[in-house]
């Protein structure tokens, strides 16, 4: 597909890949073009193209394998790109909300430690950064899909920074509980609220690169969003 005319150059060719991921032009799994290629058949530089797939790769689209190329995530295949199952009703979701927080709980935390400990000072700039979009976003329109999107990228470079493949494909899982806890639209400006709270704590954390504070701010704000969606967790 070739890249939209309106909006900013990156995010309307991730845009566009996107939508072919979702036709199944590239299918779970399968390894993209080569860059010249793929820059070619979507109309845009290379440079463009790199900074499309880092929001893709983000969003747990998208996966970076070095040395061998960039691939479609493979978990969670009916929702690395959004799309929902179909006849999915707001008591399916809130199941899968809590088998998905159940997740991250058991995971982030962890990742958020290796990312204090491994992260370069450029990846905790670009997080810090991605994490003063989110909030301006929550300011601005917490329900609107550039909040979803920025939390989205926020969460997956702070899941990146913990330099460890595997976990680099839980993004996805992130990326799903996201979406599903604005699908099932419950209390959605409280957790904008204490969202907003806690990422002061998460970035403040990383900034001073101390794991074990940054560990129970994710705790804490997993927490906050499982409890104001009327999740009963048993971690």
């Amino acid at each position: 597909m070739q890249v939209k005319k309106k909006g900013n150059l990156s995010q309307r060719t991730a845009d566009a890949l996107r939508e072919d991921i979702n036709a199944k032009k590239y299918g779970a799994g399968e390894k993209l073009p080569n860059e010249n290629e793929l820059s070619v058949a979507l109309g845009v530089s290379r440079t463009t193209l790199r900074e499309a797939i880092r929001i893709l790769v983000n969003e747990g689209v998208l996966v970076v394998h070095r040395g061998r190329g960039t691939f479609v995530a493979k978990a969670i295949e009916h929702f690395a790109a959004g799309q929902d199952l179909p006849g999915m009703e707001s008591a399916d979701i809130k199941v899968t909300l809590r088998d998905l927080f159940e997740a991250r709980m058991i995971i982030e935390p962890e990742a958020a430690v290796l990312a204090a400990m491994r992260a370069s000072e450029e990846e905790i700039e670009e997080i810090l950064r991605l994490g003063e979009i989110v909030q301006q976003h929550i300011l601005e329109d917490p329900r609107g899909n550039a909040r979803i999107e920025s939390e989205t990228a926020f969460h997956g470079a702070l899941m990146r920074a913990s330099h460890n493949e595997f976990l680099t494909q839980f993004i996805s899982v992130m990326t799903l509980t996201i979406e599903k806890t604005f699908d099932l639209n419950m209390n959605l400006d409280t957790i904008a609220e204490d969202a907003y709270k806690d990422h002061i704590l998460i970035m403040d954390s990383l900034r001073r690169r101390d794991a074990s504070a940054l560990r129970s701010a994710i705790t804490i704000h997993l927490h906050h969003a499982a409890w104001n969606e009327d999740l009963q967790l048993d971690l």
